[in-house]
C-alpha cells in the first residue's frame, strides 16, 4: 500500500517523522511518502527510520500556492532539496507564518478567547520549524475549547472566518514551474475538496497542465464521490496521474494512514517523471 500525503511534527503533524514512518509500517504501508508545509526538514530523519523498519519514502513537500485568487496546495514530489530559487520560495513562506499566526492570535483575544502567543508556542514541541494554524488549534483544545482540530477549523479558522489571516504564497504556475526545473513532480493536493474550501477551477487546469502539472490528489477524505469522479474525469482527459492519500497528521485530525492510497502504476510515473537528486529510497 502507498500513501503519498503524510505530515510530521517539523511542520503541522504531531508524530516525529521517526515515529510517523513506525506508524506507517505498523498500518501496512509499503511505501509513505513524507509531505510537510513547505520544508525538507524532516527528510533525513525519516530517510533513516524508513530503512530501519524495511518501507520506501518518497521525500516530498506540501507547497502553499495562490491562483485566481484562491489557496492551492501543491504537493511535490522527489525534487532537489538544493534547488536555490525553490527552497527559498518555501523559506518566505514559513517566514511568513509567524507574524500571520500572531495577527490571528490578536485577533481571537480581542473577541474574548483564553489564547495567548504563550499559549501556541507551547504546542509548537522541540524540532518544528513551520507554525501554522494546527498550533493554534492545540492551542484552543487544550483550553477545552474543542476536542479535535477539525472542529476549531469548522467554526473559527477556515478561510471565510474573520480570524483568518492571509499570508504569502508564490503563484500556483510559478510553482509548478519550479518543481520540475528542480527536478520534481508536482501534484494537486485535495483540489475540489468543497469541504475545505474548493482550491481549483476546472477551467484552471489547462493553465496549469500546460505549466508542467503531473498529478490530481482524487482519493483524499475531504472529496466526495462527485469530486472525486470529477480529479480521475480530468485526469483522464489530460493525462494526469491520479493519487490518493490520507493527508495524515497524526493526533490533531481524524484522517488515518492509508485509508485512501496510490496505485503503484501512479506512483512508477511519479518516479519516472522526475530528475531530482532524490530517488524513492527503498
Amino acid at each position: 500500500m502507498i500513501d503519498l500525503h503524510t505530515h510530521s511534527s517539523r511542520s503541522d503533524g504531531t508524530d516525529t517523522p521517526e515515529d510517523l514512518v513506525a506508524q506507517a509500517a505498523a498500518a501496512g504501508l509499503t511505501t509513505l511518502a513524507l509531505t510537510d508545509h513547505d520544508t525538507t526538514a524532516g527528510w533525513s530523519e525519516a530517510a533513516a527510520a524508513a530503512q530501519q523498519h524495511g518501507i520506501a519514502l518518497v521525500r516530498g513537500a506540501e507547497l502553499s500556492t495562490r491562483h485566481a485568487g484562491g489557496s492551492i496546495h501543491l504537493l511535490a514530489y522527489l525534487f532537489d532539496p538544493d534547488h536555490a530559487e525553490l527552497t527559498a520560495e518555501m523559506d518566505r513562506v514559513v517566514h511568513d507564518r509567524l507574524p500571520r499566526l500572531q495577527r490571528i492570535v490578536e485577533r481571537m483575544a480581542q473577541d474574548g478567547f483564553d489564547l495567548t502567543w504563550e499559549d501556541v508556542q507551547a504546542q509548537l514541541g522541540t524540532g518544528r520549524r513551520t507554525p501554522s494554524r494546527p498550533n493554534i488549534a492545540d492551542a484552543l483544545i487544550a483550553k477545552g475549547y474543542a476536542e479535535h482540530r477539525d472542529e476549531i477549523f469548522r467554526r473559527w479558522l477556515h478561510h471565510g472566518s474573520r480570524y483568518y489571516v492571509p499570508y504569502y504564497s508564490i503563484d500556483t504556475v510559478a510553482a509548478i514551474r519550479l518543481v520540475r526545473a528542480a527536478g520534481g513532480v508536482p501534484v494537486l493536493a485535495h483540489p475540489f475538496a468543497s469541504r475545505r474550501q474548493r482550491a481549483v477551477a476546472e477551467e484552471s487546469l489547462p493553465e496549469l497542465v500546460e505549466a508542467g502539472l503531473v498529478g490530481i490528489e482524487a482519493e483524499h477524505r475531504d472529496q466526495n464521490d462527485e469530486e472525486r469522479a470529477l480529479a480521475r474525469r480530468l485526469a483522464r482527459e489530460h493525462d494526469l496521474v491520479v493519487t490518493g492519500s490520507s493527508d495524515f497528521h497524526g493526533d490533531g485530525k481524524i484522517n488515518r494512514l492509508a485509508e485512501n492510497t496510490t496505485a503503484p502504476e501512479a506512483l512508477q510515473r511519479i518516479e519516472a517523471t522526475a530528475s531530482g537528486i532524490t530517488p524513492v529510497l527503498r
